[in-house]
């Protein structure tokens, strides 16, 4: 058996040839070819350079031929490098026809592919018996490379304006076709969804309020939404709460039974009836709980990528963000500040929306919150795509048709902004929209 090290990298060289032959001869596979591949893709350092200049020849707007790409790479001084006129010549020859040009691209990204695995394991290899680096750091980073070979997102480094435009204008038409406000995530909260069109992918929204205020109670209600009514899959981190307190909650909000008697166990026998029924929805829901008093940042975002991974799911929640445990040492605003940069780059690396709760300053008691009241880190409030807060008075009177409560929308950097009347049922800890008040 050959040794790995004199082993040659993975690589089809008759591939790469065959593609950009086919790019000669039929220059609208152009883009067909750069949804996989960029010039780095190629093993081979003359092929990357040709395929560069064909890009650029794309880009300019100018069809290319023989004649033109030889040009560009003489004016770049690449020409002898490239193979020369008669190897770029002869690439036509390569292949019969352009047909299978796409299947040519995914023989070479497979091979590109491997490439990235063999330099990933190489890298773990030496970060492992680098014992200054944390074992967590070395995970977190194996990780990510793995999830990010995987995802086809990975396969192109850039787009050109002639790609953007075209999913921009076909998103608009799609969106055209379905007539619908709510182009996300669905809260279950209709003034919240008009305003913001549903949680959108790759933002980070935060829930913030005082304690006790129904921070937990607010995100349990749109996530028994999203799961239960919409069968929309999501993930809930609880570092607050134990599961079994969760699921709790979620009986008793579909139930409608009161959660004191939930806990105590002083049920009516009509009760019972209720429970089954909401046992049964939640039994099928997409819904995974993760259990995580002192979690790190590091094994969060290992669990969500490995629940997109697996259960690709849609939205996550984390209740809270000043619950994620930092390094030994570091102080609050820092570790919370590291906890709100990291969980909008998960966001957008796993590309849904992140629902983050957090509590707000002792200064707002009494009053509506602020963005400058967010606790523990001003980061919040610049990472945050959209803030939330939750308000009311402490005194507020109990009634059967709930406690008037407001959500206020502070911050939506891509739409307006607004306040939300709310209906909170202290004894199933439910909010509900203000116009609902039949239980």
């Amino acid at each position: 058996m050959t040794p790995l090290k004199d082993k040659v990298p993975p690589n089809n060289l008759e591939a790469e040839q065959a593609v950009l032959g086919a790019l000669l001869l039929e220059w609208d596979s152009v883009g067909t070819v750069q949804k996989y591949l960029t010039p780095e893709k190629f093993y081979s350092l003359q092929n990357q350079k040709i395929y560069s200049a064909i890009l650029e020849l794309s880009n300019r707007g100018v069809r290319g031929d023989l004649i033109s790409l030889t040009e560009l790479l003489s004016e770049r001084g690449e020409l002898e490098s490239s193979g020369g006129a008669s190897y770029i010549a002869d690439l036509t020859n390569k292949v019969p026809t352009s047909a299978n040009v796409e299947y040519y691209a995914q023989l070479v990204l497979d091979q590109a592919i491997r490439r990235d695995l063999i330099s990933t394991a190489s890298n773990l290899v030496m970060y492992a018996h680098d014992e200054t680096k944390p074992y967590a750091e070395v995970l977190e980073d194996a990780q990510k490379n793995i999830f990010q070979l995987t995802d086809i997102s990975s396969r192109q480094s850039f787009k050109t304006p002639d790609q953007l435009v075209n999913e921009a204008i076909d998103n608009i038409y799609k969106l055209y076709e379905r007539k619908s406000a709510v182009t996300g995530i669905p809260s279950g909260f209709t003034e919240l969804d008009q305003l913001t069109s549903g949680f959108q992918n790759s933002e980070m929204i935060i829930l913030g309020a005082r304690p006790s205020i129904g921070k937990t109670a607010m995100a349990l209600s749109m996530l028994q939404h999203i799961v239960v009514e919409k069968n929309i899959s999501a993930a809930f981190f609880s570092l607050e709460m134990a599961d079994t307190q969760i699921m709790q909650r979620l009986l008793a909000q579909i139930s409608r039974v009161d959660a004191q008697a939930l806990r105590t166990g002083f049920l009516r026998s009509s009760d019972f009836m209720k429970l089954q029924e909401a046992a049964g929805k939640l039994y099928e829901a997409p819904l995974y709980i993760v259990d995580a008093p002192n979690m790190k940042m590091l094994d969060l975002k290992a669990v969500a990528r490995r629940l997109k991974e697996q259960y690709d799911i849609k939205i996550m929640f984390v209740d809270y963000i000043g619950l994620i445990a930092g390094s030994p040492g570091q102080k609050d605003y820092e570790r919370v500040s590291e906890a709100s940069r990291s969980l909008k780059s998960l966001a957008r690396e796993l590309n849904i929306p992140i629902v983050a709760l957090s509590q707000v300053a002792r200064s707002s008691e009494g009053k509506a919150p602020s963005l400058a009241e967010l606790r523990d880190s001003g980061s919040i409030e610049q990472d945050a795509d959209v803030v939330m807060f939750l308000h009311r008075e402490r005194l507020a009177e109990k009634t059967e048709n709930g406690i008037d409560t407001e959500l206020i929308l502070a911050k939506q950097r891509n739409g307006p902004i607004g306040t939300i009347n709310l209906l909170y049922f202290s004894n199933i800890t439910k909010f509900e929209n203000a116009a609902k008040t039949d239980k």
